[in-house]
Parts: C-alpha cells; structure tokens; sequence
C-alpha cells in the first residue's frame, strides 16, 4: 500500500468528508434544475406548480434537519457506550464505520438539497422544465431517504452493541491479517536478525506509535542511493527519540543523511495505533474487551468467552494462510522487514486473558480447548507458541483455583491428564 493510498482511506473513513460530498451533489443538483430550460429545449410532459414542488422541499427540509440532529445524539451515545463498556479502542471502528456515515450524509446531503431547491425556487429562476425536472429529482431524493431510514432502523438496533462491536473488531483485524499474509514481509524480504555489521542506523525523532510504513518510498530511496534498507521496526511498535527505526548499507557522509531523511518520512509516527499494518491492534483490543467484561464491575464472563473463540479464528486463519503460502512475492527487493512472529500474536490474543480469568473455570475451560486446537493447526513455530501460552495458561489458573475437579477438567482440556 502506498502512502496516498493510506492517506485517501483515512480520509475516506471521516464523516465530514462523506457529508460534504453528498451535500455538494445535493446542492449541485438543485442548481443544475433550474438550467433545465437551456439544456432542455423541447417541452417535458407534466405540469407542477411551484407551490407542490415548495410544500416537498419544505417537509425534506424540516424532516431532515430533525432526523439528522436525532441521529447525531443517537451516534454520541452509542460511542460513549461502546468507550464505556466495551473499549475506547473499540469505539474508533464505530466512528469510521461507513454504514452510519452513509446514512447521516444522505440526512445532510437531502436537507441542503431542499434549502438550496427552495431558494431558487422563491427565485423564480424555474420555468416549467426545471419544475418538472426539479420535481423528478426530489422523488428521487424521498426514495434514497426512505431507504436510509429503514437501513437506519435496522442499523440502530444493533449499535454499540456490546456483541456487534466485537464483531466489528474482529471483522477489521481478520482484514488485516489477511492483507499481512499476502505480504507477510509488506511486499520485502525477510530480515530475521539484527542490523548487519557497518550498517548505518536511521533514527527516530519523534515519540509515538507507527502506524504506517511506506514501502513503496524506501524502495524509491534504495533505488535512488543504491542501497539496502533493513526495517527495524513493525507497525505498533512505539518508538522514542533515538530509537533505530531503521538500518541501510555503508554511504558516503554527505549522501547518508539525506537518505536518512527520506527513510524517517517513510515511517508514519502517530499518537495511536491504527488497525491497518498492525494485525496485533486488534488482538490487543480483543482482549481488552474480554479483561472489561471479566472485571468485577461487569461480571461477563459470556463475552470473554466470545472473545476466546474469535481469537481462536482469528488465529486459525493466520495458520491456514502461512501455510497456503510460504514463499510470498517480493515488490521491494531492497527492503529487508522482520517478520510478525505467532509468539506475539499468541501473547496478545491470550495471556491477558489467562491472568485475568484465572479464578474462572468456564473462561479457562474455553480457553484451553482453544489453544489444544490450535496445537494441532500451523507449523511447528506456530504450534510451540500455543502450547507456550498453554502452559503459562495452566501455571496461571491451578494455584487460583480451589476445587480439585476443576485442576483436573482444566487439566483433561488442555491435554495433559486423564
């Protein structure tokens, strides 16, 4: 992915932009009518009045303007619900949710469209071909309204669901494991160990997360210094001042620190981390929705048990996809990129997890299953990792739990006892 391709999705996922396209096509079509007489010049069939058109666009207007204020409360609290008891994480997925921005920019889009429509209509600038036209376009409007609302009906019984926004999370974190398997590497080579000897080191200047790194310029200043560049660091990390981002072979001095320059641009240093490079993100928001309802305050443990399961698909699909393809295309010859370890992955999706839901056998019951059948998917990296968080699963729960045929079931589960 290159970085205008990343920055167009960010911008595509803000509803002011969504909205403001919409209302341009709402305001422009309304304008657009009232030429209708110089791009028309034969007599359309039908006569509407401008009081009929006028007496719709003010009801649109009207209508719209209330709908459209309903549903912006509407989506706060449901935000703030989802902050509250599921994660603020959590809620980030919700405001960039494209379904809700839809639908409002249809309510802002359909209320411009009515006030611009009757303000040229008072004009008098419609003949009878721009009523008729101006007309045409407001059934059409009603009809995307009325198919807004009732998407808006259904949509809204399930917002901020504690259920729809896991599934949400899961949704975006399956997205971007599959995009990590198709570029396991993010379209480089692989870079399993540390900086080789001489290697010039690339530093950050800049506190914060990666959110992104532009493949496409380090391959662009490789080509351009005839060089090699060696990634550091994967989206999600969080770096301070004077960490290595990155390492590139042996330049002269006075070309090493332009390069050096052209590689910090490359790594997009933020204050959050972002779902898109960072497969990890959303195991970590996962597990947090599972430790918030395992806390006392809540006393869920249904929805760590969900979560458990979606781990364990989550997981599953990175060991199919690993498997279906071990040699991956390589874009950027010259960028070398360390690997996303399962260890990690298995270290974010359960651990936490297992400490929090030590005392709880149903939550430790799921969560052995899981990893007994993740045991058996993968490669042989894939499979020491869950069985790693197995045991460490187990050294967790048996000294918190009081009942002897509950160690035992415990036991029997994760495959160590009769």
């Amino acid at each position: 992915m290159t970085r205008w391709r990343w920055i167009l999705r960010q911008m595509t996922r803000r509803l002011w932009l969504r909205a403001s396209l919409i209302g341009a096509l709402g305001v422009l079509a309304a304008i657009l009518a009232a030429g209708a007489e110089a791009f028309i010049p034969w007599n359309l069939p039908g006569a509407i009045s401008a009081d009929a058109i006028g007496n719709l666009l003010t009801i649109i207007a009207s209508s719209m303007l209330t709908v459209a204020t309903f549903s912006l409360s509407t989506m706060t609290s449901a935000y703030g619900s989802a902050s509250s008891n599921v994660t603020p994480r959590a809620a980030r997925i919700l405001i960039s949710d494209t379904v809700a921005q839809n639908v409002l920019s249809t309510f802002i889009g359909s209320f411009l469209f009515s006030i611009v429509g009757l303000v040229v209509l008072n004009t008098g600038a419609y003949g009878k071909n721009g009523r008729v036209v101006l007309f045409l376009v407001t059934i059409f409007v009603i009809v995307l309204i009325v198919i807004a609302l009732l998407h808006w009906v259904d949509y809204l019984t399930r917002l901020g669901r504690t259920a729809e926004t896991t599934r949400r999370v899961e949704d975006v974190t399956r997205v971007a494991l599959q995009e990590r398997l198709e570029e396991p590497f993010l379209g480089g080579r692989r870079f399993p160990g540390s900086l080789p000897e001489g290697c010039g080191r690339v530093e950050a200047r800049e506190i914060g997360y990666i959110q992104f790194i532009d493949m496409s310029g380090l391959s662009r200043c490789a080509e351009e210094f005839d060089t090699e560049i060696f990634v550091a660091v994967l989206p999600g990390s969080f770096v301070h001042i004077g960490d290595i981002l990155a390492g590139l072979g042996p330049l002269p001095p006075e070309q090493h620190e332009e390069a050096c320059a052209q590689i910090r641009r490359a790594f997009s240093i933020e204050d959050l981390r972002s779902f898109d490079q960072d497969p990890r993100f959303g195991l970590a928001v996962l597990t947090e929705i599972a430790l918030r309802a395992m806390s006392p305050a809540v006393n869920d443990p249904g929805t760590a048990i969900d979560v458990v399961g979606r781990q364990a698909r989550l997981m599953s699909l990175w060991a199919q996809g690993r498997a279906d393809k071990p040699d991956a295309e390589i874009t950027h010859p010259r960028i070398h990129v360390p690997p996303l370890r399962s260890s990690d992955l298995f270290e974010d999706a359960f651990m936490l997890i297992a400490r929090d839901g030590a005392t709880m056998i149903e939550v430790q019951l799921r969560l052995q299953k899981s990893l007994f059948a993740l045991r058996r998917d993968g490669d042989a990296e894939f499979q020491a990792a869950a069985l790693a968080q197995s045991r460490l699963a187990l050294g967790r729960a048996l000294p918190a739990l009081t009942l002897e045929a509950d160690k035992e079931r415990l036991m029997a589960a994760a495959g160590f006892g009769g």
